[in-house]
């Protein structure tokens, strides 16, 4: 994996100054994001639902992982550095590497969550050139299914042939949420055998190297996006480096009453933030209080009944750059950002 040694350099001087700042003392790595982040976006899971088959203690004279011992051969094959594997300790498969991890003391997870989003936040060479892939064929992937959807075309169909188009790209479809024209009020809607009708909704979170890209699309009858599309940049004008991400959502939340939307419109739907190795890392609302920086990735999603926008986008040096972006897709450009707009059916 190109660049990984060199980005894990970084991350581990990230991590001596997470441990310095507690104590010193060694410190357990347990969930999907801060695992798969420091070990260079390997596969943590095994079942989708469950824990991560490994586990890492981060010590002073060096790293060591806790493997349960039926997943340390493949992961050592197919997953991790070669610098890694030295470093295995298999754990039997009726404890929890998690368990195994902690049974010497340290800093839990838990206990410098928010130092670790810091720590995941600004992005590295290796890990931007992954994101920007993962990107890229995310929505393709989407544009692929659908050009060629229907109106009669049921949820759960649709939503079937967009897994396994992620799938084949080696892109885990951790959500897959399809609303046709009777379900367009609800925001998180699980595929049904409803037919798509004259508009429908299709959202992804896929996940490859660790990384989770995160869009919305439309296909059919097209409305008024425009109003929408102010409120999503007034989140991104706040989201600059040297912000909070608070102050960063209490602007996006106040930009819907002046786009013409009932200003609780906020309220009744999560609006995204930060994103990367967690869905959103962590998911933004007036508590959250951390530092926004240069190369930091987001997906934020301003909704309205039956209007949404998302895509994932890096924060760069010179303004935004949009990851999940496929130039077949329909788009206009609003205020020097191309943003997509819905797929009239049949219009390749």
């Amino acid at each position: 994996m190109a660049g990984a040694s060199e980005d894990r350099i970084e991350k581990q001087d990230r991590l001596a100054r997470v441990r310095h700042e507690a104590g010193d003392e060694a410190l357990v790595l347990t969930s999907h994001e801060a695992v798969s982040w420091y070990l260079e976006g390997v596969r943590t899971h095994v079942s989708l639902a469950g824990p991560p088959v490994l586990a890492v203690r981060v010590e002073e004279h060096g790293d060591v992982l806790l493997v349960s011992d039926n997943e340390a051969d493949r992961l050592i094959a197919e997953e991790l550095l070669p610098e890694d594997a030295d470093r295995v300790v298999r754990v039997p498969w009726w404890i929890p590497p998690a368990v195994a991890a902690a049974e010497r003391s340290a800093v839990a997870e838990a206990a410098v969550a928010s130092q670790l989003r810091a720590a995941r936040a600004p992005m590295l060479t290796a890990e931007r050139a992954r994101y920007r892939s993962l990107g890229r064929e995310t929505a393709e992937a989407l544009t692929d299914v659908l050009d060629r959807v229907d109106p009669a075309q049921t949820e759960r169909a649709v939503a079937a042939v967009i897994s396994a188009e992620l799938i084949s790209r080696g892109i885990d479809p951790l959500v897959v949420l399809v609303a046709g024209a009777q379900r367009g009020g609800f925001r998180h809607p699980l595929p049904t055998a409803g037919v798509l009708g004259d508009r429908a909704m299709v959202v992804v979170c896929g996940r490859r190297d660790g990384l989770i890209a995160n869009a919305t699309r439309w296909v059919g009858e097209s409305v008024d996006e425009e109003p929408l599309l102010g409120v999503e940049r007034a989140f991104l004008d706040a989201s600059a480096p040297g912000a909070r991400l608070d102050e960063a959502f209490e602007a996006g939340a106040a930009a819907y009453a002046r786009f013409g939307f009932d200003a609780d419109e906020w309220q009744r739907h999560h609006q995204g933030g930060p994103t990367g190795y967690a869905g959103r890392d962590p998911r933004a609302s007036a508590s959250t209080v951390d530092l926004l920086v240069e190369n930091q990735a987001f997906a934020w999603n301003p909704t309205a009944p039956g209007l949404k926008v998302e895509d994932t986008m890096l924060r760069t040096a010179d303004g935004w750059e949009v990851l999940t972006v496929d130039g077949r897709w329909p788009s206009v450009d609003y205020e020097g950002l191309r943003r997509p707009v819905a797929r009239a059916y049949g219009a390749s």
